[in-house]
């Protein structure tokens, strides 16, 4: 199994579908309006409607317009949403990224949860898209890793996608980890190795194998089994430069750990072929947008609401 084939596996969180999120969706409203609803709102407003504005504060990359969308549908199908930025394109601070037309109590019910998730997300793949444009021209991928929120992972792999990052495995299903723990309970690499081919054989399962290495001792010998891809944990610099050369492009080479956007750039001058970073999905800074309300039939004002949105 080549690495084309094994990034295929995971080229299907380029796009999401609703089931990948609706949950999400209908938990975070149940949560945020509870029995009661918005009770500010619903004592200010009733039939009154209006035109709102999503507006960048900031610039970056977007991830996440269509699962916004949904959560204004979700709390009233008749709103009226023109998205004006698709994921994967850089915003700019004071941009318009989509407009909401329709009731203003919807609005304001939706506002938050939505722009939650379009600030989780787009966040996502704002960090992506640094340490993407890191490395640019090096030949050298970034990775994610499971190091999701629990509930989140395809939403906010797919926000890695829209940074430019590649997706690692997408779960503990769909590609062989072995990593520290498991070759010290089966006492080496060869002996787990082997278990996880005799395993895969026997429940005919196709899936490429990664081994976890610290040392380049570990190195030769997960080259001799000949696996499909070795992760360098931890290791340094020169320590990287030694693997790739002993490795000799017989097998790709990722490093992990220690990664940040300071040492990026050094750890793919080395010669990886990919770099995983935890940070994309348990680090990323919310990308910081605000619903303004443009015009209301209850007040012509101009007025913004992103003091309201606590």
């Amino acid at each position: 199994m080549d690495q084309t084939t094994i990034e295929k596996e995971a080229e299907f969180v380029n796009s999401i579908s609703r089931k990948d999120y609706s949950f999400l969706i209908d938990k975070a409203l149940e949560e945020d309006l509870h029995e009661q609803g918005d009770i500010t709102s619903q004592s200010i407003f009733s039939s009154e409607t209006g035109t709102a504005a999503i507006v960048a504060k900031q610039v970056g990359i977007l991830a996440g317009a269509e699962i916004a969308r949904q959560v204004f549908l979700a709390v009233d199908s008749r709103l009226e949403i023109q998205i004006l930025k698709k994921d994967g394109e850089k915003f700019s601070n004071g941009e318009t990224v989509f407009t909401i037309s329709g009731l203003v109590l919807s609005m304001l019910q939706a506002e938050r949860t939505a722009l939650n998730f379009l600030g989780r997300l787009s966040g996502i793949a704002t960090l992506t898209g640094k340490f993407v444009a890191k490395i640019a021209g090096s030949g050298c991928k970034i990775l994610d890793t499971r190091k999701t929120t629990p509930g989140w992972r395809k939403p906010e792999k797919y926000a890695v996608k829209m940074g430019g990052g590649t997706n690692h495995r997408i779960g503990l299903y769909d590609m062989v980890l072995i990593k520290d723990n498991h070759i010290a309970a089966a006492r080496g690499i060869t002996p787990a190795v082997k278990k996880v081919r005799d395993y895969l054989r026997k429940k005919n399962i196709s899936a490429p194998i990664e081994v976890e290495v610290t040392d380049l001792r570990q190195l030769k010998e997960a080259i001799s089994l000949q696996v499909n891809r070795i992760m360098l944990d931890n290791m340094t610099p020169e320590m990287m430069r030694q693997a790739v050369e002993i490795c000799g492009k017989q097998i790709p080479l990722e490093a992990s750990g220690n990664v940040n956007l300071n040492t990026v750039v050094q750890i793919a001058s080395a010669g990886v072929d990919y770099i995983s970073v935890g940070a994309l999905t348990h680090s990323a800074p919310r990308a910081d947008f605000s619903m303004k309300m443009l015009s209301s039939n209850h007040s012509p004002k101009y007025f913004d609401s992103v003091g309201s949105g606590v």
